[in-house]
């Protein structure tokens, strides 16, 4: 009993720090799957003995104390908690509670269905936003449940909530409840943005969401693609009307005032409707926007919620249904190296085979070398398992304390595991690469389907399907080889039949007439695109000079740093890169480049164009070459060195932003103009 005693209050220590570590410092050191086998050995204990439950156990408590750099906020009514149910008997035994305890209070029979509203779970950070008369006065955080802190501003700077009500007729003071988060596009977005920047990389949506919401410089904020989902409500004083009667009711009200709320939900009966509400939502999970994990059940009526009332830490009206554990815990039995089709060299932790979120698991990625050194992963660790994003399984922590003595640290490979190329990992990067791209059998078909593509040899007809085929049929080792293949030999893959295999044959040859620009842009030196590519013809004139040039002479060129000149050079001194391109140049793909007869116009010289969108009669090759022949340059994305964006219809983001830094937008006519060229009739 002692020590059943002492296991307690080691479990209580263990929260306590959990919850600090989540909730203010938005930095857990434990996994959710973690944390709830702990909340739910502590309830086990406290059933059986009842007298031992402390003032700070979880189940009397809401959450953690707010951070102090931000002023605090006193709630008027306390931001509770919701119990979890985690199994189908835990929501027949929701129900048959609320059943039994409406039954108490004679409003219901034993034969009545209780009315639910159901809803998602968000996966975010709650907050409250308080308005007076429909202005959004204060914002704060949940906190501890009882004293949270002041968002205001950083609040306001999210454009989904509403700096004053829609409509008229608002009450007095009405408190909105809901979540902040970040959608899964937009997570992506960010993450690519930020490691583009050097910048932190955020582990998941809902340590972005807040971290956002806690800078103490709103304009940081400002940056970051917060939403607002409400579904419910705080202090409400003085309402000017007839106040809904039920759940649905209110959210619907809320709609109207121009607040957001998440249409995924449902108003149902019984324990049976409440499981296939949670059924459907499972199934459609991962289409959803963004994340959650779980959905939240309350009673409909208002009046009912108020006679049940309320326990210690949750109202007795509602519950939140959780998904099952998408984490889990395996042994770590190896860790091998895959390479990619771009050549990226990704750890790949081999595991002992463990069952994640209705899965069997046995590989899971570890991103790359300074992730395995910074959560220190080493083979033999027991570690957490989870599906990132229902899809990708990774290692996320080992567990430190069942580590075995024997544990080994992970030591990088030198070469590449399939071709044995040298590898590099070049300043800025997180990622060691394969150099051998066009011998790297990892590669192949990546780097066929882009020697192949419009902008590169334009070879039509060798796309996804022809080209695994090639190379599983072992007909196919790098791009040279394809000016070996017979008739034959292509007819024989599935589906291909004599007209198709001539008309690729066909395309093959005609390949052999691609300029200078396009042949380098087709080698997918990484690093070099389109327009880099034809820079560096411009500039050396054929391969053989590109080749022998020093980083030096690479740098001279616009537009050519470091990183891109050590990637070149890197390029042609891997032996197997230059033996493909001996071979290449065998074959008949050795153009030479002549400067283009240009005959600049004043108007268009040593200015930078950006094209988007469809132009009118022209296509945006077409467009850029009439550009660069008069002396001006193209570039692939707007910047403040941009002078003119010349857009057609359904032009995108590159529209906006040359909006946004002030740069002039031209049409196809107004180009023409600038040109000195004549307009194209109307159609």
């Amino acid at each position: 009993m002692e020590e059943l005693q002492k296991e307690l209050a080691q479990l209580y220590a263990q929260v306590r720090q959990y919850d600090y570590e989540y909730h203010v410092l938005d930095n857990p050191s434990v996994s959710d799957a973690v944390y709830d086998s702990i909340v739910r050995r502590i309830l086990a204990i406290e059933k059986a003995h009842p007298d031992w439950v402390a003032d700070d156990s979880p189940s009397r408590r809401v959450g953690a104390a707010p951070l102090s750099s931000f002023a605090t906020v006193r709630h008027q009514v306390s931001m509770l908690s919701l119990n979890n149910g985690f199994q189908e008997e835990d929501i027949l035994a929701f129900d048959k509670r609320v059943s039994d305890g409406l039954r108490k209070q004679d409003v219901i029979t034993s034969a009545d269905e209780i009315e639910y509203e159901a809803e998602l779970k968000f996966d975010g950070l709650a907050v409250n936003l308080r308005y007076e008369h429909g202005l959004l006065v204060q914002a704060s955080t949940r906190g501890d449940g009882v004293v949270g802190e002041d968002i205001t501003q950083n609040i306001k700077t999210i454009k989904n909530v509403p700096l004053r009500l829609h409509g008229e007729a608002w009450p007095a003071v009405l408190e909105v409840r809901g979540e902040v988060l970040i959608y899964k596009k937009d997570f992506l977005a960010l993450n690519q943005r930020q490691e583009q920047q050097g910048q932190k990389v955020f582990v998941n949506a809902r340590n972005a969401a807040a971290g956002s919401l806690r800078q103490l410089d709103s304009n940081i904020t400002k940056q970051r693609p917060l939403k607002f989902h409400c579904y419910g409500w705080g202090q409400i004083e003085v309402w000017p009307h007839d106040m809904p009667s039920t759940q649905e009711g209110m959210l619907e009200q809320f709609v109207a005032w121009g607040l957001f709320v998440a249409k995924q939900r449902t108003v149902t009966q019984g324990a049976k409707g409440l499981l296939a509400f949670y059924h459907e939502i499972e199934q459609a999970r991962r289409d959803l926007p963004f994340d959650i994990d779980g959905v939240v059940y309350k009673v409909n009526r208002l009046d009912w919620q108020q006679l049940l009332g309320y326990v210690a830490r949750a109202p007795r009206f509602a519950l939140a249904h959780k998904f099952p554990a998408e984490e889990a815990q395996t042994k770590l039995l190896d860790i091998e190296i895959q390479v990619g089709r771009t050549g990226a060299l990704t750890p790949v932790a081999r595991l002992q085979p463990v069952f994640v979120g209705g899965v069997t698991i046995s590989n899971a990625t570890l991103h790359n070398e300074d992730e395995i050194r910074r959560k220190d992963v080493r083979i033999g660790d027991t570690v957490i398992v989870r599906r990132a994003g229902d899809v990708i399984p990774e290692v996320v922590e080992p567990i430190l304390v069942m580590r075995p003595d024997d544990a080994k640290e992970f030591t990088m490979v030198e070469h590449c595991p399939v071709c044995d190329s040298a590898i590099e990992r070049l300043p800025g990067e997180a990622v060691w690469r394969c150099t051998g791209g066009l011998f790297c059998s990892a590669q192949r078909v990546q780097s066929l389907i882009h020697a192949a593509s419009r902008k590169a040899l334009d070879i039509e007809g060798l796309g996804e399907k022809v080209a695994t085929a090639l190379v599983q049929n072992e007909m196919v080792h790098s791009v040279a080889d394809l000016y070996d293949l017979r008739l034959e030999q292509i007819t024989s893959l599935e589906r291909m039949g004599p007209q198709s295999a001539q008309n690729l044959l066909d395309a093959i040859e005609r390949s052999k007439q691609s300029d200078l620009a396009h042949l380098i842009f087709a080698l997918g030196i990484r690093h070099v695109g389109e327009t880099s590519a034809r820079d560096l013809a411009l500039a050396f004139g054929n391969l053989e000079h590109l080749m022998q040039a020093s980083t030096e002479q690479l740098q001279a060129l616009n537009d050519v740093g470091p990183v891109m000149a050590e990637s070149i050079r890197h390029f042609f001194a891997e032996a197997h890169n230059r033996k493909v391109i001996d071979k290449l140049r065998a074959a008949g793909l050795d153009p030479q480049q002549t400067s283009p007869k240009q005959q600049t116009v004043a108007a268009i010289a040593d200015k930078t164009f950006v094209l988007t969108g469809t132009l009118a009669h022209w296509s945006r090759d077409v467009a850029a070459q009439y550009i660069q022949e008069a002396g001006g340059k193209v570039t692939g994305s707007v910047s403040k060195n941009t002078d003119y964006v010349v857009a057609g219809e359904k032009a995108g983001s590159k529209l906006d932003k040359a909006e946004q830094l002030g740069i002039e937008v031209i049409d196809e006519a107004t180009l023409r103009q600038m040109l000195g060229m004549p307009q194209e009739a109307e159609d």
